[in-house]
């Protein structure tokens, strides 16, 4: 199921659904590509626009980023099927596997990657260790709705991801930053920041499209019916989903245009142990999510929410303590430019492992019916 695709019937997306894809979600690397360039030449072209958009926020959060996700975002969760949840909590594999992937393996797997290939660089070296700690709750939606993902399992993690990141997110701050590093004898590094920022963050990001798309799905089928919501209604809004990523990559790369498009040689230097970073908790919780018997909607689900990370958050808090200059701030903004184009490569290779999933877990289904039953959408 596409973003430009809501409704198709559980079960439809068959091996070769990337070639039934609409035009926009076909050339989906495409648009994001250009959507960089765009930024980035944003960013070269008009001078003074990176500080005039950077001053342009409300409680720490920009506004334009802000608004682009909560475009982004309110689409996405107007189409979960929240009656259903209690499915997905019930799920004991799926809650414990995230749980572990999101908060004791992300963090450590990029804390050993950024001293393994920035040793000698501690600033990029830290805004990495920050980027580990903010896990995702934003664009995570759109890869898992492309690659046929569990919506409910998404909204749930995302969700849990979020109460996790206001507690947990200071502690294991300091533990990576100052208390790891003096155990292993290596450099500490001072941080500060504002919880405050954080649940500000977690609920312009999240809990603004969240309570939209609830109330939307409520008085949408009470007023028209499920049917109706479902076949009329989402079709129309599905779309806007992902022009609101478009409008984020744009704004979120005009921010820092000029730091990316000048300082080459770090780029790809920070670039290399995002690239392992997103290969290893992608595919290892793919994996984890097949070896456990997850079928193919809840093993997608957990392994972007493991492999994805909250950008937003991490270059707000490494431009709030380090400055929007700080070598922190540019390990932040160098994320997406990495992380956009892999997991968007990633949601093709998940839509291509999905037969496997199919042979082994499901039996051949019969020409009258659906053959992903357990498909929650």
């Amino acid at each position: 199921m596409t973003a430009t695709e809501p409704t198709s019937p559980p079960g439809l997306a068959e091996p070769g659904l990337v070639g039934k894809l609409s035009t926009l979600d076909r050339f989906l690397p495409v648009w994001i590509i250009a959507a960089m360039v765009a930024g980035l030449g944003l960013g070269r072209a008009v001078p003074g626009l990176d500080d005039a958009l950077a001053k342009v926020e409300i409680g720490g959060v920009s506004l334009p980023i802000g608004l682009g996700l909560l475009v982004m975002m309110y689409p996405v969760l107007a189409k979960v099927r929240y009656d259903r949840l209690d499915t997905v909590t019930g799920d004991r594999r799926l809650m414990i596997a995230s749980l572990v992937l999101n908060w004791l393996a992300g963090p450590a797997v990029m804390f050993a990657l950024a001293w393994i290939f920035l040793p000698d660089l501690p600033e990029y070296r830290t805004g990495l260790i920050i980027v580990g700690l903010a896990r995702c709750i934003a664009m995570v939606i759109i890869w898992n709705d492309l690659a046929c993902g569990d919506r409910e399992a998404a909204a749930v993690l995302v969700a849990l991801n979020s109460v996790f990141q206001v507690v947990a997110f200071g502690a294991l701050g300091w533990f990576y930053l100052k208390v790891l590093p003096g155990w292993l004898g290596l450099a500490t590094d001072d941080l500060h920041f504002s919880t405050g920022e954080i649940v500000v963050n977690v609920l312009v990001f999240l809990g603004v499209p969240l309570l939209a798309g609830y109330l939307t799905r409520r008085t949408g089928e009470k007023a028209k019916g499920r049917d109706w919501y479902e076949t009329r209604f989402l079709p129309r809004i599905g779309p806007v989903a992902l022009y609101g990523l478009l409008f984020t990559i744009v704004i979120l790369f005009a921010l820092q245009g000029d730091t990316i498009t000048g300082r080459p040689a770090d780029v790809a230097r920070i670039a290399v142990p995002l690239l392992v970073y997103f290969a290893l908790m992608w595919g290892g919780a793919f994996a984890l999510g097949r070896a456990v018997g997850l079928p193919y909607p809840r093993t997608a689900t957990l392994a972007f929410t493991a492999a994805g990370n909250n950008f937003e958050l991490a270059i707000a808090v490494a431009i709030g303590t380090f400055g929007v200059t700080s070598g922190q701030a540019l390990s932040g903004v160098v994320g997406p430019l990495i992380e956009v184009p892999v997991l968007v490569g990633l949601v093709y290779v998940s839509l291509w492992a999905r037969r496997f999933f199919r042979t082994q877990h499901q039996p051949a289904p019969h020409p009258a019916t659906h053959p992903a039953q357990e498909d929650p959408r």
